[in-house]
């Protein structure tokens, strides 16, 4: 259900089972914590792409499953947590995730989708948090939602339901860039592949400041800063970038 492939520093990572539009079971979450830890755990690996097999990139958690779950307090409990743990480990991720969205990204979906710490879509891509119009609400993921759009935004697509374009969920600004779906292929790979040529140290200190520093005061943010700011000058990636600027 979970495919894993890894090449040319980009580590791709495919919610495989098209046929249910790729819903989100138990087995598939603990399946993409595993490739997140892959990823990780290798060294030659320094972007992660996230994409859906078929025409949806996610419809959500797999309905059958919570509603099995309901009645069951520990059940709901500890299947709640691995989500909210799949989006934890997504968010403290030393390296780069992309998702590239197809179709339609929905509930639990579009919780990966906005996990991920960039997301590109195809002009014809939706994005919905639907929860509502089912009596159940977006509550894991809205801690996402919330520091991805403003707080009226945010509110209309919790209390609404209803789905977003992906032209409109770029100007509001829950995701990074849009793409003519003949072309979305091609500048899905382009994309990562530049991603993928950034100095990998950067990249990593760059997302967990940019993390850390969300809540903070502005005073505690601009010593966050310059914490960081000192590391970034003891790196490898530092010195050679700096002896590649000053040779030219």
């Amino acid at each position: 259900m979970i495919e894993y492939a890894a090449a040319n520093g980009v580590a791709r990572i495919t919610l495989n089972r098209p046929d249910k539009r790729n819903a989100i079971t138990i087995e598939m979450m603990s399946a993409l914590s595993e490739a997140l830890q892959r990823a990780d755990d290798d060294g030659t690996v320094r972007v992660m792409l996230i994409r859906g097999a078929g025409k949806d990139f996610c419809a959500g958690l797999d309905l059958s499953e919570v509603l099995q779950s309901a009645e069951d307090a520990p059940s709901s409990l500890t299947s709640a947590r691995r989500l909210g743990h799949l989006y934890t480990a997504m968010r403290r991720h030393p390296k780069p995730i992309v998702a590239a969205v197809q179709g339609r990204a929905l509930g639990g979906g579009a919780g990966i989708a906005t996990a991920s710490d960039l997301i590109i879509a195809t002009e014809s891509a939706q994005f919905g948090y639907p929860e509502v119009k089912l009596g159940f609400i977006p509550a894991i993921v809205a801690t996402m939602l919330r520091r991805a759009v403003n707080e009226r935004q945010a509110m209309e697509l919790a209390l609404t339901g209803e789905p977003l374009s992906a032209p409109r969920a770029l100007a509001i600004g829950l995701i990074n860039r849009v793409y003519p779906d003949t072309e979305f292929d091609v500048s899905v790979e382009r994309y990562v592949a530049a991603l993928a040529e950034q100095p990998a140290t950067a990249m990593s200190m760059s997302k967990a400041l940019l993390y850390q520093t969300d809540g903070m005061s502005f005073e505690a943010s601009i010593e966050a800063g310059v914490q960081a700011n000192v590391q970034a000058r003891k790196t490898d990636d530092f010195k050679r970038g700096v002896e590649r600027f000053l040779k030219k």
